[in-house]
């Protein structure tokens, strides 16, 4: 791989990971796999077998939990704990095979990590967003869409770099004029999330 193909790789295991990390892992373990792609030594792991299955299985609880509104919510809401630190890691290990030493793979890490968090925060801001309409076909129409693009964004990120590195600007683009929707969802994210910590009001009877 050349450096332009590893700075779209970086970028989009980022990327991907904050929308379906299991979905970047399993399209990734796939292409490398089969010799679709070489895979830099950093990110060889994802074709072991066994991530591969560890990640179709959590990819299959994903499918039916994203899709689910309200449940999706939730779902998101815990996989802030995994989707942000493994889309770092994975730059990181994108980033390894460009000779940048340390510093550059940390480097590496905090913006993997930071791109990971951000398209994290503006699905599930999303998401808030278009839970409050009674229909469940919105939901399922932009969930299957985010599916398609993230294993397609990552074919895309192997296959033709350049245009993926402008397709991402794009997005960031689009992701920062919508900040002020995506902020809203994630208010009432947070509230709910409050709310699970929060204790009821004891109600006393009048005698």
């Amino acid at each position: 791989m050349d450096t332009v193909d590893l700075i779209a790789l970086t970028l989009g295991v980022s990327w991907a990971s904050g929308i379906n990390l299991y979905a970047a892992m399993l399209a990734l373990g796939w292409m490398g796999s089969t010799g679709q792609v070489d895979l830099p030594p950093g990110l060889e792991i994802l074709a072991n077998p066994m991530v591969m299955k560890a990640a179709g299985a959590m990819y299959f609880v994903e499918f039916f939990a994203d899709k689910i509104p309200g449940v999706d919510t939730d779902w998101d809401t815990l996989q802030t704990f995994v989707r942000i630190p493994a889309g770092a890691m994975l730059a990181a290990g994108a980033a390894g095979d460009m000779d940048i030493g340390q510093a550059g793979e940390l480097a590496a890490m905090i913006l993997g990590g930071s791109l990971s968090a951000a398209t994290h925060a503006t699905k599930m801001g999303t998401r808030a967003v278009v839970n409050t309409s009674p229909e469940p076909f919105s939901n399922w129409t932009l969930s299957i869409s985010e599916d398609i693009a993230v294993i397609g964004g990552m074919w895309a990120a192997l296959n033709h770099p350049v245009l993926f590195i402008i397709a991402l600007i794009a997005f960031i683009a689009l992701m920062i004029c919508l900040s002020h929707k995506i902020w809203r969802g994630i208010k009432a994210i947070a509230r709910k999330i409050a709310s699970w910590f929060g204790r009821k009001e004891p109600t006393t009877s009048s005698e």
